[in-house]
């Protein structure tokens, strides 16, 4: 069995920009500021680099940018493609259930972290035209940090 050489940092970057191209988040921002973002948290926090690359493909399966086969197939490491799994929301999910998978996975809990920081981000949230999904995110990602032990910013 040959060994296929794992995707660099900078190629997965490349692919999880090119699978959310054309995607914007809620403030109507490009969606790559956001992975950016999360992997620059990551880096931050004393994350590795498979982590990193977690980060940067932490939305992509979950916003169908990417099929869970591709990742399964794709030349990234075991642990990267876990992370990846644990932090991907699955239809009829209860938050106490993501959470404890998060929690379960090796790597996976600062990935979410980072990806909670940005998302809760005053600056980012006040970019936000109605209140009513402003509150609503902000009550979500606060209730998400208890459920992962994580303290408030």
């Amino acid at each position: 069995m040959t060994h296929t050489p794992q995707l660099t940092l900078a190629e997965v970057e490349a692919v999880a920009r090119a699978a959310h191209e054309g995607q914007t988040d809620k403030a109507g921002r490009p969606y790559a500021e956001h992975l950016k973002a999360v992997a620059e948290g990551v880096r931050a926090r004393g994350g590795d680099e498979e982590q990193i690359a977690a980060a940067w493909l932490h939305d992509a399966v979950e916003d169908d940018a990417l099929s869970e086969q591709w990742l399964k197939e794709a030349a990234l490491s075991r642990r990267t493609k876990d992370i990846v799994l644990a932090v991907t929301k699955r239809a009829g999910e209860g938050p106490e259930e993501y959470a404890a998978r998060i929690l379960a996975t090796p790597g996976a809990l600062l990935v979410k972290e980072a990806d909670l920081a940005h998302n809760a981000d005053p600056s980012r949230l006040a970019r936000l035209t109605d209140e009513v999904t402003r509150t609503r995110l902000t009550e979500k990602y606060a209730r998400m940090r208890a459920l992962l032990g994580l303290k408030s910013d």
